[in-house]
């Protein structure tokens, strides 16, 4: 019997083994699925911008709208991706054409438009004015704010930018930068001429402002980036993905709110409740708005206001621009009844003269440019020729140099004005050296005093617009006269600004100063019997010149010495002393004399005559304080709209504009501001926060004004609603 096959020892566990492979066997031959790096993908493409609602609110704002849409035109987030919703209603003005005008024009650029506007009434019925914030338009706009946030909301809008029409924009990456922030509330600090912005850095139990040290820290910028802050207004960005950004509100206000009725504190007191910190970001300058004015005061005060606004803009960064797709009327430049109104300035100094006339013109000042005579192209040949020699025994009063040809300069170029106004028998010229700075209401307040003056009979010979008073010197007298806002003044520098009569400039020039020469600032005073120099007073028997002053003053330096932005063509130039030339710096000392880089001169020391006074270019009383319209360090308490007032007081503004934050500059003691001048000057407690000879006609047209306007910004859609939304 044959034997029997009998499987290996080791069994059938081999034959499953091999089993997985017979199951795989079938993707064997297919290529490999696996990505190695050196494979590439497609480009997917960036990611699409956020949506953004851009939510304008605008009343009596055709004077800043012009500078404000192209602020927004200008921002740089995408168009497609950016909605517009704006409202304005009670007009006295054409703010609501002009919103037409560019809506019709941009308006189909952007992913879509809401456009809400009422053209009746012109006024609210509890309103005392258009600047007046009654309960009644406090309510009404808390309700319009509310209606931009729903409709973002509805509307999906990742963001929402809240801007008033008296902010202007000049960052055009402005949007980006706040996202980039990553915060909920997020404002950019805007500037204004005086400490007020759009935050505040304390709160009152009761709402209200609180001042505190680390507001001015903020607002000067000695700190930078993105500071948390109790409250935000008028222009700042909403994050509304975030989950707590749907329990901020406008209207109506927090169940538990108690506050004054007001927007922005419901708003800050929401984001309180809503535990949604806001935050203020002062790293750039994003944009400017203008300072409120008090409620009684006119529109037209509110026009002078903003237009002052832009002078002090203008200082820092050059004009404005206004957008190309609505109508600004023309301004028409007059010479207020004067018979010129002369600009000294240097033709070396082009960038001081597109300035100083486009301020003018801004104001609707008409203008004579006289070439400054230049120290730099003088020479003592050309000195003597001329007659010139210094006055014996001058010395400055604070360096002990003798005169420089700089303020020789200055002195011809002062010359040729009074002896053209004597040759062509004016009787009444203004004269503006090209640093000069307006204050709030130049014109209205030089023309009020021109004719109080005139009603009055008084007999003047020259009437300083802008002066700095040294106290080695008496006082001002008062004017035994009607004449408000008008003094005798004492010894003082400065020939910024000043009135000039017929019978002054003759006195001037008949007091024969070439052979004996001195700064006109001290020439000045001199004729006027006020030099507390008595061997000066000595070689001019004759000093009757009828001087006044106005006060408050009309009219500041732009810089004084020290500042950022400062340069003297006087006291920096070379000596002249016969046939000798040196450098004007005094030894040890910095040049034009900074009061901010020395301690106080024997003059604020109570020194007479013998003492030296600082520099003519120093800032009166020690700084830039609010003699100048700036604010000291203690004002920088200015970081809100409404200011340390009662709750019975209703605030100041527009739609457009802040309320009532205690800004001195545009206090007025009376109704009527253009006819008070004490309605123009800072109420400190109540703040919140020179080739010679030659000349040329200014008839309106600004040459070179263009070349300061580019600083500013570089620079499918559902149409139009054709309905009214009542509101």
């Amino acid at each position: 019997m044959p034997a029997s096959r009998s499987l290996p020892a080791w069994g059938p566990r081999p034959l499953l083994l091999l089993l997985p492979l017979l199951l795989l066997s079938p993707w064997v031959s297919r290529p490999a699925w696996c990505y190695f790096s050196e494979e590439r993908l497609a480009d997917e493409g960036p990611a699409r911008s956020p949506t953004l609602t851009v939510a304008l609110l605008a009343r009596n704002a055709a004077h800043s709208l012009p500078y404000a849409l192209l602020g927004i035109e200008r921002m740089a987030h995408p168009r497609d991706r950016t909605a517009l919703w704006i409202a304005t209603d009670h007009n006295v003005d054409n703010t609501t054409a002009m919103l037409e005008e560019w809506l019709s024009a941009v308006g189909h650029t952007y992913h879509h438009v809401a456009w809400t506007h009422k053209d009746q009434p012109r006024f609210y019925a509890d309103e005392i004015g258009p600047r007046h914030w009654p309960s009644s338009r406090y309510d009404h706009v808390m309700r319009l704010r509310q209606m931009a946030l729903m409709h973002a909301r509805n509307r999906w809008s990742d963001f929402i930018f809240f801007v008033d029409a008296d902010n202007v924009i000049v960052d055009s990456q402005i949007i980006s930068f706040l996202i980039s922030q990553n915060r909920t509330i997020v404002a950019p600090m805007m500037e204004s001429r005086s400490a007020y912005s759009n935050f505040w850095c304390g709160i009152t139990t009761q709402g209200y402002y609180k001042r505190t040290p680390e507001y001015p820290r903020i607002r000067e910028r000695r700190k930078r980036g993105c500071f948390p802050v109790p409250m935000v207004h008028s222009t700042m960005l909403l994050d509304l993905r975030r989950a707590r950004a749907r329990h901020l509100t406008f209207y109506p206000p927090h169940p538990h709110y108690t506050w004054a009725l007001d927007d922005i504190m419901a708003f800050a007191f929401s984001a309180r409740k809503a535990e949604v910190p806001m935050y203020v970001c002062n790293q750039r300058v994003f944009g400017y708005l203008e300072v409120p004015t008090r409620p009684h005061l006119s529109h037209e005060d509110a026009v002078d206001n903003f237009v002052h606004a832009h002078l002090e803009i203008m200082l820092e960064r050059g004009p404005l621009e206004t957008s190309p797709h609505v109508y600004v009327p023309p301004r028409v430049p007059d010479k207020m009844g004067f018979d010129e109104m002369f600009v000294i300035s240097l033709v070396r100094r082009a960038d001081r003269r597109v300035r100083i006339l486009r301020a003018l013109h801004e104001q609707e000042l008409k203008a004579k440019v006289i070439d400054a005579v230049d120290g730099r192209s003088l020479n003592t040949s050309q000195l003597r020729a001329m007659g010139v020699d210094m006055l014996p025994g001058y010395q400055d009063p604070y360096t002990g140099r003798d005169i420089t040809r700089g303020e020789i300069g200055c002195f011809l170029s002062h010359y040729n004005v009074w002896t053209e106004v004597v040759e062509r028998r004016m009787e009444k010229v203004v004269v503006f050296e090209d640093d000069v700075r307006f204050e709030l209401f130049f014109k209205k307040r030089l023309l009020r005093l021109m004719t109080e003056v005139a009603a009055a009979g008084l007999e003047w010979d020259l009437i300083y617009l802008a002066r700095k008073a040294m106290r080695n010197a008496e006082g001002d007298a008062p004017v035994q006269t009607p004449v408000r806002g008008l003094v005798r003044p004492g010894y003082s520098y400065w020939s910024l600004a000043y009135v000039l009569s017929g019978s002054g400039a003759k006195k001037l020039v008949e007091g024969r100063p070439l052979g004996r020469m001195m700064p006109v600032d001290e020439y000045l005073p001199l004729m006027s019997g006020t030099h507390p120099v008595e061997a000066y007073n000595a070689q001019f028997p004759t000093r009757d010149l009828r001087t006044f002053s106005a006060s408050p003053l009309l009219a500041y330096p732009t810089h004084y010495s020290g500042e950022p932005g400062y340069f003297s063509d006087t006291e920096t130039s070379t000596i002249w002393s016969g046939d000798a030339t040196t450098d004007a710096q005094p030894q040890g000392r910095v040049r034009g004399g900074s009061r901010k880089t020395e301690g106080p001169s024997d003059a604020e020391r109570g020194g007479g005559s013998r003492g030296r006074p600082q520099s003519r270019d120093a800032a009166p009383n020690g700084g830039s304080g609010p003699e100048r319209g700036r604010g000291d360090a203690d004002d920088l308490r200015k970081g809100h709209r409404r200011g340390d007032r009662d709750e019975s007081d209703a605030g100041s503004g527009g739609v457009d504009g802040r309320r009532e934050a205690d800004e001195p500059v545009v206090a007025a003691r009376t109704s009527n501001p253009a006819e008070d001048v004490a309605a123009q000057e800072a109420d400190q407690d109540s703040v919140a926060a020179k080739g010679s000879g030659g000349s040329s006609e200014n008839d309106g047209n600004i040459p070179g004004a263009q070349s300061l306007g580019g600083d500013v910004i570089t620079g499918s859609s559902l149409p139009l609603p054709g309905t009214r939304d009542e509101l």
